[in-house]
């Protein structure tokens, strides 16, 4: 079984910086794209930042320069560092991945979610 784990979030002042990290575990083949997602209170899932196969990263223009997605293959890790917060990021952030599990195929993974709260 293949699972995704978070970790990183709390609680930050306004301009502080958080690393999050995303561990894939499991009967794992290989680890596609991989993505941060985040919810805020009353608004719908967004993207945050991506690492599509065969692509460039791609970031929501809100934390463009600001916020930096990574990848370690050989940990089957993500890592999303977040710098020059801001309250609006405030929100539950999901690490997301296509990852190719051995014996049963390629699948769609969320993580559990962890929350990042920025104090003004």
């Amino acid at each position: 079984q293949v699972q995704l784990v978070e970790s990183g979030g709390g609680l930050v002042q306004a301009g502080g910086s958080l690393r999050l990290s995303c561990i894939a575990s499991g009967n794992i083949f290989s680890v596609d794209a991989v993505a941060w997602y985040r919810q805020a209170p009353g608004k719908q899932r967004e993207l945050v930042a991506a690492i599509p196969i065969g692509g460039s990263t791609n970031y929501a223009d809100s934390v463009k320069g600001r916020f930096t997605i990574t990848r370690d293959n050989t940990k089957n890790t993500v890592y999303l560092q977040m710098n020059s917060l801001k309250p609006e990021d405030t929100a539950v952030y999901y690490c997301n991945a296509h990852i190719f599990e051995r014996l049963r195929g390629r699948y769609e993974f969320w993580g559990q979610g962890t929350q990042v709260t920025v104090s003004s």
